[in-house]
């Protein structure tokens, strides 16, 4: 084979002396009764492993490839020159991106014919736009006179199938995606629909559209492919024939909800509006439109809109009724000193006003009515919350731990601490509260479902939806008490840190429609979050087609 421009054999040091003296020394040690520890080679330093050294300077290898560090990394090789040149036109050339490279555990290390330690590796080699690139690669270290070890330079410690005659190259596609429609096939774009724009690639993207490629091993003098290492992107299903990709979307709840967010003021909010008799998404809006997807994607405290699910748990099993006097005192001290919104107080209060007030020093205080992962196992078992959800799109589907002390439990009962959700789950755990039955939210059809759940007993649910009804007629929601048809809902008013405004939360269900909407440092749910809810709600028919 003729010598590559990229490698050259390096120089060897003599093996003939070495492998005498190991042979004098493994008879020695089967004479002694004893194991092979003459001090030599790779192993060779009293331990059952390779020469730490040489496993340090492996992963320092590794590192600097991996972080951008090119010299530095080459430097660590015998060749330094063919080193830089080929790491560098190998990352280029196939649009690497951060590479990932993790050496394997160093009993995994073993000594080659050759003289070399042999360190096997994991590369992860993202490519930009398409998706990441996996393999299995060996690096050989050999020691040099001097005691210090060097990566033995060679192109198939880059890849095993990288030589002198074969390289790699990057091909690329591009498909127009398939147009997105809402149920009824209206067209659905970014520019009529902001906050769709960043969900609306990854809908065409999933039917078969969008960028696609592959990572091709070709010969390098005739250019002809020899094998696909790897492909990236699905293939257009032929069968679709330009089918568009319908949602369960509707174009003019849609509309509505972004127009609602205007109601922010300006601050990041997010909301979700879907139906509750089988969870389809009717709207998700974003503010800002662009980015991060807080509406589905998000992870915050719940606040006072989570005391629905504690209040599902204590009705469950009997441990409150909504007539129960449960004192609502304006401090309770549990580990720290918890108070009400504006620190209000309701003396003798009833479960009823508790609830409609979102008193959480009563609710606190039934803190004990609950097994301390009681909680967590009801929104589970009959909100689907904490349990993994297919909906279209990606998704943050919750966590309820169980509490560590009894401070962290006190702040669960409330919606704070680790307790973890957004619009999407809230809307969700609102459909399931005042229908009796969890359904997995969908933005599109066909998705599955792998979640597991019982329904709420009949008492609970008219128990439930009796109580936010009251919120609206009665208490801290009633911002949306002019609205039209029976609009049952909670507020939540959630603490971030002591350097930000609390974040402001409201539900909402009227009809066969639940919604949540979420204002990051909007200070109260129903200050903030219900001047959304209410714009919403006047822009649409009571209840979806």
């Amino acid at each position: 084979m003729p010598d590559s421009p990229y490698i050259t054999p390096g120089r060897r040091r003599p093996r003939t002396g070495v492998r005498a003296v190991t042979a004098v020394a493994v008879v020695l040690a089967i004479a002694a009764g004893g194991s092979y520890a003459a001090g030599l080679g790779p192993f060779a330093r009293g331990e059952d492993g390779p020469d730490p050294a040489a496993m340090k300077q492996a992963r320092a290898f590794l590192a600097d490839w991996s972080a951008g560090r090119l010299p530095s990394a080459a430097g660590r090789t015998t060749r330094p020159d063919a080193a830089q040149d080929v790491l560098r036109n190998f990352t280029a050339g196939l649009e690497i991106e951060r590479p990932k490279l993790t050496a394997a555990e160093d009993d995994k290390a073993e000594e080659a014919e050759d003289g070399t330690l042999g360190v096997p590796f994991t590369a992860r080699m993202p490519v930009k736009g398409l998706g990441t690139w996996t393999y299995e690669s060996q690096l050989p270290l050999r020691e040099q006179d001097d005691g210090t070890w060097k990566v033995d330079w060679r192109l198939s410690l880059v890849h095993p199938r990288l030589s002198d005659t074969e390289k790699f190259h990057l091909r690329r596609e591009e498909s127009e995606p398939p147009q997105v429609t809402d149920r009824a096939g209206t067209s659905l774009t970014g520019a009529a629909y902001p906050s769709l724009a960043p969900l609306l690639d990854r809908l065409g993207t999933s039917a078969g559209g969008g960028p696609r490629g592959a990572v091709e091993l070709v010969d390098r003098s005739t250019g002809e492919v020899v094998r696909t290492e790897a492909t990236f992107g699905r293939e257009p299903d032929p069968a679709r024939d330009d089918e568009p990709v319908r949602t369960t979307l509707d174009a003019t709840w849609q509309a509505a909800a972004e127009k609602a967010l205007g109601e922010a003021g300006g601050k990041n909010a997010a909301l979700v509006a879907l139906r509750v008799d089988n969870g389809e998404v009717l709207a998700l809006a974003n503010s800002p439109s662009s980015g991060f997807n807080r509406a589905a994607s998000g992870t915050y405290a719940p606040g006072s809109t989570w005391k629905i699910v504690t209040s599902s748990a204590l009705l469950l099993k009997d441990a409150v009724a909504p007539d129960d006097v449960v004192d609502c005192p304006k401090y309770l001290t549990v580990g720290k000193e918890w108070h009400n919104v504006e620190t209000s107080e309701h003396p003798g209060a009833t479960f009823r006003k508790d609830f409609t007030e979102s008193c959480n020093t009563a609710f606190i205080s039934l803190r004990g009515k609950l097994d301390d992962g009681e909680l967590g196992e009801v929104a589970r078992t009959y909100f689907g919350v904490g349990q993994e959800w297919h909906i279209g799109i990606p998704t943050y589907d919750g966590s309820v731990p169980v509490p560590k002390d009894e401070t962290e439990k006190a702040a669960s009962m409330i919606g704070q601490g680790r307790v973890q959700a957004n619009p999407l789950i809230m809307a969700s755990v609102t459909a399931t509260a005042v229908s009796g039955r969890f359904h997995q939210p969908s933005v599109t059809a066909g998705n599955e479902d792998t979640t597991s759940t019982k329904p709420l007993p009949a008492k609970v649910v008219t128990q439930l939806r009796e109580l936010m009804r009251a919120t609206v007629t009665d208490g801290t929601a009633h911002v949306l008490a002019d609205l039209p048809g029976e609009v049952g809902a909670k507020t939540g008013t959630a603490e971030v840190s002591e350097d930000q405004d609390n974040n402001g939360w409201l539900v909402a269900h009227r009809g066969n429609v639940a919604v949540a909407v979420v204002v990051e440092e909007g200070v109260t749910g129903g200050g903030s979050a219900g001047p959304v809810v209410h714009s919403l709600l006047s822009a649409v028919p009571d209840d979806p087609a």
